[in-house]
């Protein structure tokens, strides 16, 4: 596959400069090349969490133990963003354990932040793009403690549940103590006083700690199509 830099040098040259025909081939060219990668793991988990965790963190280690258990009981990938914090933890956890740990990383402008633990990596020029594709076809989707980025994720991911855009999928929150005072905020805000979401939406996702429980979810999850 080509990189970021000859995707968009060489859309570049087709179009005869940096305009918006040669940013539509850049964007056309990672789609393509997103979806055609993504479709070498049949079966996958998307985890999101904080980049600021490090090792020795409860949710760093919680991240690494649940994805070699993911890796190795289910034989599912594991597929995060490819930086450090909880993204490097779950893909650790899965490569120690001898599974399929894949990087969707983000070309910048100075250094390239992808963990020493990714064993497929496919690398992003725009943002968007790599957003989607994280999105795209997993089983389900784990979301630990996290900042904005992780709260975007979730809240679009809950809305294309919410929407039929994509047929429903596990949607696992863990860390507790991070995730109910949100919850309460939808419940008693959002669905009970200002009466912005349906009452059954809240059963899009499931808020646990426990990791037999999160197995049980993904493994009853059913496999969705990758073309």
């Amino acid at each position: 596959m080509l990189t970021p830099s000859e995707i968009r040098e060489g859309c570049i040259v087709l179009n005869h400069g940096e305009n918006d025909e040669s940013r539509l081939c850049v964007i056309n060219e990672e789609f393509k090349q997103a979806f055609e990668f993504i479709s070498q793991f049949p079966k996958s988990v998307s985890v999101f969490g904080s980049a600021r965790f490090t090792e020795g963190n409860d949710y760093y280690e919680a991240a690494r133990a649940l994805g070699a258990r993911i890796a190795t009981e289910l034989d599912y990938a594991i597929v995060t963003g490819g930086g450090p914090g909880i993204m490097e933890g779950a893909n650790r956890g899965a490569k120690e354990a001898g599974g399929t740990s894949v990087g969707l990383s983000i070309k910048l402008p100075h250094e390239q932040v992808t963990n020493p633990y990714v064993t497929h990596e496919l690398v992003f020029y725009y943002f968007f793009s790599r957003k989607v594709t994280l999105s795209y076809a997993a089983e389900a989707y784990v979301f630990m403690p996290g900042g904005f980025g992780t709260l975007d994720e979730m809240f679009e991911i809950l809305t294309l549940v919410q929407t039929n855009k994509v047929e429903r999928t596990p949607i696992i929150l863990y860390g507790a103590s991070f995730w109910e005072p949100l919850m309460e905020f939808i419940v008693e805000k959002m669905r009970d006083e200002w009466e912005t979401i349906s009452p059954n939406d809240i059963d899009l996702m499931t808020i646990t700690d426990d990791f037999d429980i999160i197995m049980e979810l993904i493994k009853k999850a059913p496999i969705r199509k990758r073309a």
